[in-house]
């Protein structure tokens, strides 16, 4: 009796605190019964505001790490994966404390949401220019650039079919900071690597965010005619 209490629980939490958009990657399952397990524990004095910017410290601290991985040693990259933690924990709590508090502000948080995860990816674009040689500082604009356009193709998604998502299939923001730790882990222990694995997200992104924006332009053409 005490375990289907605890799933009944576990049901009503996830579904107050997920309500507000649709998640299809990868890691869904584990993430979201981490966010259950760890919403309860969350301090009173911590707002859902300042995880926000405990989320965006968490990718200054990337920046960081960037930044003495080039002056000093890039052993010093690894600091980039607390940095992504750090980014993961108040960028995934910070909204679903909202909810899960009953205190949501959708429109409120859906700005400052879509602003901080805008801050967050340029300083870790920027942290990667600082650490890039060679003429191989184009690989992180183009990144940003088209991180930028992913964003961008998920407020027009949300716009068009009144479904808010983050995620590219099975691709989301909790899948690629996983992508980015592996790749300072092989910048690590293979120096130069990351320019080969940065280039090879790089084009996987542009291809994600082609396939993303043909379909977009499918569902706006079918809104349009079924008005009509």
């Amino acid at each position: 009796m005490g375990k289907e209490t605890k799933v009944e629980e576990y049901t009503v939490i996830t579904q107050r605190t997920f309500s507000d958009r649709k998640r299809t990657n990868i890691l869904k399952r584990a993430e979201q019964l981490t966010i259950v397990f760890l919403l309860p524990k969350v301090p009173k004095f911590i707002s859902p505001n300042l995880l926000t910017l405990i989320g965006t410290l968490g990718s200054g601290f990337v920046f960081l790490a960037f930044v003495l991985g080039t002056y000093l040693t890039n052993g010093y990259l690894l600091l980039g994966i607390i940095g992504l933690g750090i980014n993961w924990l108040g960028d995934s709590l910070d909204g679903r404390l909202a909810y899960y508090r009953n205190i949501p502000r959708r429109w409120y948080g859906f700005a400052l949401d879509i602003i901080a995860d805008w801050i967050g990816i340029v300083l870790i674009g920027f942290g990667y220019y600082i650490y890039a040689k060679n003429g191989t500082q184009i690989i992180a604009f183009a990144f940003v650039a088209l991180y930028g356009w992913s964003i961008i193709i998920s407020q027009l998604r949300y716009k068009i079919t009144n479904e808010y998502s983050i995620d590219s299939g099975f691709v989301g923001p909790t899948e690629l900071r996983f992508i980015i730790a592996l790749i300072l882990i092989s910048e690590v222990l293979f120096p130069g690597s990351i320019t080969y694995l940065a280039c090879l997200i790089t084009i996987v992104l542009l291809i994600i965010n082609t396939i993303d924006s043909l379909k977009l332009l499918k569902l706006g053409d079918l809104k349009d005619k079924n008005q009509n």
